[in-house]
């Protein structure tokens, strides 16, 4: 193992030229590591687009999925990010009409679809920066279709 100096200490001599990674990395053009319009590393800009804080996945996520032209990792995480608060977006519809009928079942709901929010956006964003393209049920499909 060479030192960052360039020295083998095995081999009792200079290290032998290293072999950069090209531009669009380990897995090719519009992968985890290829290249984006955005200006952020793959993982970072799709992660971006899950993180809950007030609206600004949303905002982010539309302009991924304007901006990004180059890497479907990225577009692939935007549409599923939009995809993701539109189906929480309609769930706190259906538990604002439960509260309106149940002021009790509606708080329960209302705090469990708060878990399951930030919990599953959460989630996304983690497996989103560790490179993996996870597909959530049904929306998953549609998002990798559309990117």
């Amino acid at each position: 193992m060479a030192t960052p100096g360039g020295f083998d200490p095995a081999a009792g001599g200079p290290a032998g030229p290293t072999v950069p990674a090209g531009p669009t990395g380990p897995a090719g053009p519009g992968g985890p590591g290829g290249p984006t319009n955005v200006g952020l590393a793959p993982n970072v800009a799709a992660a971006l687009c899950y993180v809950p804080l007030c609206c600004l996945n949303i905002i982010w996520a539309v302009y991924v999925v304007a901006v990004e032209k180059q890497s479907r990792f990225v577009r692939f995480h935007a549409f599923q990010s939009l995809l993701w608060a539109g189906a929480l977006f309609a769930a706190g519809l259906a538990v604002a009409i439960v509260s309106a009928i149940s002021g009790t079942l509606g708080m329960i709901l209302n705090v469990l679809l708060l878990i399951v929010g930030v919990g599953g956006s959460l989630f996304l964003a983690f497996k989103a920066y560790s490179n993996e393209q996870f597909e959530l049920p049904q929306l998953g499909a549609l998002a990798k279709q559309w990117s």
